[in-house]
């Protein structure tokens, strides 16, 4: 099957299970993995697989840098032990238990070990998608832990097929020396990245160059990481984060309202395409297994499955304990999470994409010239247990969090409003001085004055959960009629064309300014 036709069926198919998630109220990825595997029922797409460097090169770049720029660091910061714990022990912890089950059925200690790295990190587009009704401090763990967890896994994986190939041996200073140029290597390739990324974005006042920085910035941080065998995943999630806290004081918003029109619809459409390809190599990995391996491979899946879920909750809670025991600080206390909250983050373990490009990783042969022991066997078990995680955990995930009947997160709401207000509240201070600056018209700074005092009464009201407050019903009116003004020349410039009395360019300018008019207005514009 030539690129140009697979292209469109990926296409056709995120949107036909995009489509069925939202009518059946189902979560996307489950919906997803189900057409891809149908979509592999069709003969041309039989012979398809899915290289590993088009996930670890093509894909996750681009997936990893977005969830950096769009996670939060004050909350990154404030539980960075129990992240790190979870991206470091409970990786490790996790492959081992799935190599020994492994290993308890059937597998050579070697490819037990690459099976058990493959299935260990959790997948951050995955928990994005999944997990998104949780929480503001949950999800940012959640989000943390699978952006760090891969360059774990890599290591882990890296030894075991080294060590199957004859290439590695297992010694603690060589496996520390691995894990200190997987972890060092890569954050410091991620703030080189990052220094070149801010110095460039600084001097670019054209939108389409900056942005084109920006698309480059996670392939160039990966490459340069993969090329000194450092975590090039960290590097693109350091670069990420670093420029997440850069940008807002740096980059022109010209560049931001372009930038936030374009990604997202990228990672959404990469995201869809993962999930499908994920349904369609398990097609894939399905027929080249003879009947036996068939089912052994069946209950290999179901026993890894339940491993990663048992581990998990126990890694949670003896942590927890653990921490307690140790760390008895009032503000740890503060930090605590309760019981049913640990329950809901235990299920929230999802596996993804990276998992299955870890897999497809695995060598089809040795240097002697022989197979790699069980390569199609692992890629299977690995195609299932992602299949199992999505499917079982995403569709009891949403019972889990009614059961756990978490507080309602209304932080963000909060944080929003007392921004609103303070910034509202100094430019007003302000408005003399600048006015008197600028040479402004008094009648000019009394509109401006007006106008602004009318948001902030609204916003205040807002805050105060006053829905019936004059303040709010004058802000209601207002930015109805805004928008009724603003159809109503989007009427008359099209009418204008239509008669030919304006040009096409002209009227996509103008329809522009109204676009950018209308949602500001309706608050409609996805930031992240």
């Amino acid at each position: 099957m030539i690129g140009l036709e697979l292209v469109v069926l990926l296409g056709v198919a995120v949107l036909v299970g995009q489509f069925l998630a939202q009518r059946l109220g189902v979560a996307p990825p489950v919906v997803l993995l189900v057409v891809g595997a149908l979509l592999g029922l069709v003969p041309a797409v039989r012979q398809t697989q899915l290289p590993p460097e088009v996930v670890l090169l093509l894909f996750l770049p681009v997936l990893l840098y977005w969830e950096s720029l769009t996670t939060s660091m004050r909350e990154i910061r404030t539980n960075l032990r129990g992240i790190v714990l979870l991206s470091t022990v409970l990786v490790i912890l996790t492959a081992g238990a799935v190599a020994a089950a492994g290993h308890a059925l059937g597998l050579p200690w070697g490819p037990a070990w690459a099976l058990g790295a493959a299935v260990a990190p959790t997948d951050a587009t995955a928990v994005g998608v999944l997990a998104r009704s949780l929480p503001r401090r949950q999800v940012t763990v959640l989000r943390a832990e699978s952006l760090v967890n891969d360059g774990t896994a890599l290591v882990i994986f890296g030894l075991a097929v080294g060590i199957t190939v004859g290439e590695e041996h297992l010694t603690l200073p060589h496996v520390g020396a691995l894990f200190l140029l997987a972890y060092g290597g890569g954050a410091a390739v991620g703030v080189a990245v990052a220094w070149v990324n801010m110095n460039l974005r600084r001097r670019l006042e054209d939108p389409l160059l900056g942005n084109l920085v920006m698309i480059l910035a996670p392939f160039t941080a990966y490459l340069l990481a993969e090329f000194i065998h450092a975590s090039g995943v960290l590097a693109v999630v350091v670069s990420g984060l670093i420029m997440a806290q850069v940008a807002p004081s740096l980059i022109r918003a010209e560049h931001r309202r372009q930038a936030l029109a374009f990604w997202p619809l990228l990672t959404f459409i990469i995201n869809g395409a993962l999930f499908v390809l994920v349904g369609v190599e398990l097609q894939y990995a399905l027929r080249h297994l003879n009947r036996s391996d068939l089912q052994d491979a069946l209950t290999a899946i179901a026993a890894v499955s339940v491993v990663l879920v048992a581990v998990r909750f126990a890694f949670l809670f003896a942590s927890a304990y653990l921490i307690r025991a140790i760390d008895r600080r009032p503000e740890q206390r503060l930090r605590r999470m309760s019981h049913r909250a640990r329950v809901v983050s235990g299920f929230a373990g999802f596996r993804g994409a990276v998992s299955l490009a870890v897999a497809l990783s695995v060598p089809e042969v040795l240097d002697s010239g022989a197979p790699f022991p069980d390569r199609d066997f692992i890629v299977f078990v690995t195609s299932g247990v992602i299949v199992a995680t999505l499917v079982v955990q995403g569709l009891l995930l949403p019972r889990v969090v009614r059961w756990a009947r978490l507080p309602h997160d209304t932080s963000v709401d909060e944080e929003e409003i007392l921004a609103d207000t303070t910034a509202t509240e100094e430019a007003l201070q302000a408005l003399p001085r600048l006015a008197g600056e600028l040479g402004t018209t008094p009648k000019v700074m009394e509109w401006l004055r007006q106008e602004y005092e009318a948001h902030l009464a609204a916003v205040r009201a807002r805050g105060a959960g006053s829905d019936g407050d004059p303040a709010l019903l004058h802000n209601r009116h207002y930015t109805d009629l805004r928008l009724a003004l603003i159809a109503h020349k989007r009427a008359t410039v099209v009418r204008l064309r239509d008669e030919r009395n304006i040009d096409d360019t002209v009227l996509r300018r103008l329809q522009a300014a109204l676009d950018n008019e209308e949602v500001r207005l309706t608050g409609r514009e996805q930031v992240e």
